[in-house]
């Protein structure tokens, strides 16, 4: 994300100017832009006009509108591809954050088969009254703003608005050098996903699908894959390892080869995980260095000793939290922002088994524990200050400032990633305490203070009846 211009003033009123570079940060503007901001962007609108004669003419015109944000709606799309999926913000429920938590995949699949798939890119739709006068459309008209990657917009907020969180976020997303570090390819047997994994989220670029004979209990081959290797020469190229490899395994591998070409940057990625269930990953990784070499193609081969095979649960993108917790691949991303979340969130949970005083969940019971300092670590998903409700946002914003003020450490989970949905599923917060507490104890203690506050106020009204 480019940051364009920026001003903000003491008592947290004022402006952003940023340009989206890439897919992800229309997900960073999704977060920052809340109900009740103002948004300046570029728009169309077709404009009716009447002659003297009567007759009327519509075109289309280019102009700068801004609204007053009553609705957002994000939405991955690939382009020319059969099908995308979008996660909307209504204002119109109460509650926590009416955006929801999309998994992954709802968010930010933008799904192919076969060799399609072509470019993608993020849209967020923005929707609102205008608030600003302007030739061709009158204030206070609904209108939808578009923004799309390499076009500028403007979040405007009210005093207070641009409070710790939505500061920290500009000024991380617009940090130089920021970008995909960690390519992913979960498969199975004639299925692949194709993943780009960022800080903050995890983009399928692409899905592989292809109908792969499987082999028969008793040496046969089903679906009558057995006549392609008839011919001795046809056996010759396809049969490896005693596995009669249909032409279905080998469309398969294409595929696969030509959506590494087509969706990783090597020259910024630090690794690329190959994961599967069985040996998938072996004969795949063995057809794309062949065919790199068959090809010339010296930045793959260049790339080889970032290639790492994993074992995998299953071929679906949900396995990729636990890939990325393994060992293997902990120890070469422990930098990396989804890798720390995914080793917090383990730890919390060993916690909450080894020593559960130490491990406590649950709005209501984090907030107790912050009042008592007693927070050492703080996991919070990015959903809760989606909230449309700015008196529950500002209250987690200071929950926040209180942990950091302690010297406690705060972990911001992206609930684009699984080890935010896990949280989420854990009602979005969770807290790793320094000292144990015992949560009957607390509510006994807060008890007692007050039937004591109470105590001492019908003895001041007491008081001050006996002096009348």
């Amino acid at each position: 994300m480019l940051l364009v211009k920026q001003h903000v003033e003491r008592d947290l009123s004022g402006y952003v100017t940023l340009r989206p570079q890439e897919d992800e940060d229309m997900w960073h503007a999704y977060n920052l832009i809340q109900h009740g901001d103002e948004l300046r962007a570029s728009a169309v609108r077709r404009v009716t006009t009447e002659s003297s004669t009567g007759s009327t003419t519509s075109h289309r015109v280019h102009l700068k509108l801004t609204i007053v944000v009553e609705k957002v709606l994000y939405s991955a799309l690939a382009a020319g591809g059969e099908s995308g999926s979008a996660a909307s913000d209504s204002s119109s429920t109460a509650g926590a954050s009416t955006r929801g938590a999309p998994s992954p995949e709802q968010l930010t699949t933008a799904a192919t088969t076969g060799t399609g798939g072509g470019s993608h890119s993020a849209t967020l739709h923005v929707s609102g009254k205008v608030s600003s006068e302007n030739p061709h459309v009158k204030k206070g008209a609904f209108h939808t703003l578009d923004l799309e990657i390499g076009r500028d917009f403007t979040i405007i907020k009210q005093p207070g608005e641009w409070d710790s969180i939505a500061r920290d976020r500009v000024a991380e997303v617009t940090e130089p050098g920021r970008g995909a570090e960690v390519g992913a390819i979960v498969c199975g047997e004639g299925i692949a996903n194709i993943c780009v994994v960022t800080n903050h989220t995890t983009i399928i670029r692409q899905r592989i699908d292809v109908a792969v004979p499987r082999k028969r209990k008793g040496g046969g081959t089903a679906l009558g894959a057995d006549k392609v290797c008839e011919s001795r020469s046809l056996w010759r190229n396809n049969f490896k390892d005693g596995v009669c490899n249909s032409q279905a395994h080998n469309r398969f591998n294409q595929q696969v080869y030509a959506a590494v070409v087509r969706h990783f940057d090597f020259d910024t990625i630090k690794v690329l995980i190959l994961a599967s269930p069985g040996f998938t990953k072996e004969s795949v990784y063995a057809y794309i260095m062949e065919e790199a070499v068959r090809q010339g193609n010296k930045t793959l081969l260049q790339a080889k000793s970032k290639f790492l095979l994993l074992h995998s649960p299953s071929h679906h993108v949900h396995s990729l939290a636990q890939i990325l917790s393994s060992p293997e691949i902990s120890s070469q991303l422990k930098d990396t922002k989804f890798a720390q979340e995914g080793l917090m969130l383990e730890k919390f949970f060993k916690m909450l088994d080894e020593n559960p005083l130490r491990a406590w969940y649950g709005e209501d019971h984090v907030f107790k524990a912050a009042d008592r300092g007693a927070i050492g670590k703080l996991l919070i998903s990015d959903e809760i200050f989606r909230s449309p409700i700015p008196a529950r946002r500002k209250r987690f914003v200071r929950l926040v400032e209180s942990v950091k003020a302690y010297g406690g450490e705060v972990l911001i989970f992206s609930s684009m990633h699984e080890s935010g949905q896990q949280l989420n599923q854990l009602t979005g917060i969770a807290a790793l305490l320094t000292y144990p507490l015992d949560v009957e104890d607390v509510l006994e203690e807060e008890r007692v203070e007050a039937e004591e506050a109470e105590r001492k106020q019908e003895e001041e009204e007491g008081d001050e009846q006996v002096e009348r």
